[in-house]
């Protein structure tokens, strides 16, 4: 009896245990397990509809940092873009996956599920909010600047271009957008390249191109030293000649050059020019402009060398070219060797780098016959001949001095005198017999370009000029 006693009980006991254990099933048939975590929610022992307010919390709460250029931060809360959930069911599917019978289990391990915790947001919302936040006023920020040339004063260079901080606005917005989407805690926007860029870099190929072409063409430094005068090419001078051409690109104008050089020549140049000049006779004298001496610039070649010193970026003293050249670059450019001669005296003298070489008796053109010498400018030896026949006069010279078409000083072997008033009816055909020892001196200190001055007397110095032309 006893016996059956104690096993009816074992028997309610177990009978209990398989209630209480069937009833807490049962329990967990509409609640979470112990220790259940949803998205990092403790959700143990709650219902689908508890979790899901939990999650609804949870997205409520939800706030998207925005970090700006600059380092600058703002915030978009879930509240502010009416962010709410979206019911899929995948918390109760996700409950009724849970073995009621396992329940024990979970007193003693941990267990994390995600849930798709799908939500939903206003757009026009979120397009408000971001009008409103400081980042976003595209109007109110410093724009992006190109980089571009400067000059500072020696030189060309590139200003760097400046970024700014002014958004493409439809690029950010859609940069939150997807933020948005994808349910991101933060996004950056210097990350998401939402800023509007400078067109021009200081990288830029062109803009580099373009500062070494203009430094390279301003780089020259010349000057030109003429006598007394100076003229310089400077920077400012070679800026001042830059153009630009339609393709963009950098020459130096060959008009401005040419009028560079054309107005050092009307200031330097002496070629035919009117001469003062200090006879041997101890006055001083003007002579008058239409001879063939002194300086004259060759204004093309010049303004050639000019432009590929430039290119050539030449430093330093450069010398025009010239098409006639004189002895002396003062203001006297006849300087110290040359030959004078005074009609009316019927004297020639020699000098040679200012020593008197000779001092003579000459025959000058036959005024009776008009045949005068002409006078009164100052003519350059053209030509330097011995041994010389004349082709129209039965004539041989040893020294042959041109200096004025076919005028020209030699010696006279036909003459036994020289000087006086001779040249009145007996004198030459327009040349300066000299006797033949002076001739030869003469022929000896004088090199081709030399000058000749030929004055008629102190008073006059152009005097009666020829009415035929001598013609050798």
């Amino acid at each position: 009896m006893k016996k059956k006693v104690i096993g009816i009980a074992a028997g309610l006991i177990l009978l209990a245990a398989a209630g209480g254990y069937a009833g807490v099933g049962h329990y967990y048939a509409s609640h979470f397990f112990p220790k259940t975590a949803i998205n990092g929610l403790n959700c143990a022992g709650l219902t689908a509809e508890q979790v899901k307010e939990e999650i609804q919390k949870h997205i409520v709460d939800y706030t998207l940092g925005i970090t700006e250029r600059g380092g600058k931060t703002e915030t978009l809360s879930g509240t502010e873009i009416g962010l709410t959930y979206v019911d899929d069911h995948a918390v109760e599917k996700l409950l009724e996956s849970q073995n009621t019978l396992a329940w024990p289990a979970f007193y003693w391990k941990e267990k994390e599920n995600q849930v798709a915790a799908d939500s939903v947001y206003d757009k026009e919302m979120v397009q408000e909010k971001l009008q409103t936040m400081e980042g976003f006023q595209e109007e109110q920020q410093e724009a992006p600047t190109d980089a571009y040339l400067t000059d500072d004063g020696t030189s060309y260079v590139i200003v760097p271009e400046t970024e700014g901080e002014q958004v493409d606005y439809e690029k950010a917005e859609q940069a939150v957008i997807e933020a948005l989407d994808a349910g991101a805690a933060s996004v950056d926007l210097e990350e998401k390249d939402v800023y509007r860029k400078p067109d021009i870099t200081q990288d830029d190929e062109a803009l580099n191109g373009k500062m070494a072409e203009l430094n390279h063409l301003t780089a020259a430094r010349i000057t030109y030293a003429i006598g007394e005068n100076s003229y310089a090419i400077d920077r400012a001078t070679l800026q001042s000649w830059l153009v630009q051409g339609e393709d963009g690109t950098y020459t130096i104008s060959q008009d401005e050059a040419a009028a560079f050089v054309r107005h050092m020549a009307y200031e330097t140049d002496t070629f035919g020019l009117a001469h003062t000049f200090k006879t041997s006779l101890g006055a001083t004298i003007n002579l008058n402009a239409g001879g063939d001496y002194g300086w004259c610039i060759d204004k093309e070649e010049t303004t050639q060398a000019l432009l590929q010193a430039i290119e050539d970026e030449t430093q330093g003293n450069l010398d025009p070219v010239y098409l006639y050249t004189a002895n002396d670059r003062s203001a006297n450019d006849i300087g110290n060797t040359y030959v004078e001669v005074c009609i009316s005296q019927q004297k020639m003298w020699c000098y040679k780098d200012g020593v008197l070489v000779t001092e003579t008796p000459v025959t000058t053109g036959n005024h009776a016959t008009g045949y005068d010498t002409p006078a009164g400018s100052v003519w350059a030896v053209d030509a330097k001949k011995s041994d010389c026949d004349f082709k129209l006069y039965p004539s041989h010279v040893m020294f042959w001095l041109p200096f004025n078409g076919d005028v020209g000083i030699h010696d006279a072997s036909w003459r036994t005198e020289y000087g006086g008033d001779i040249y009145l009816t007996n004198g030459s055909h327009g040349c300066v017999n000299t006797p033949y020892t002076e001739a030869e001196k003469v022929f000896n200190a004088i090199e081709i370009g030399d000058p000749v001055i030929v004055y008629y007397s102190l008073d006059d110095v152009t005097g009666p000029q020829p009415t035929q032309k001598n013609s050798l």
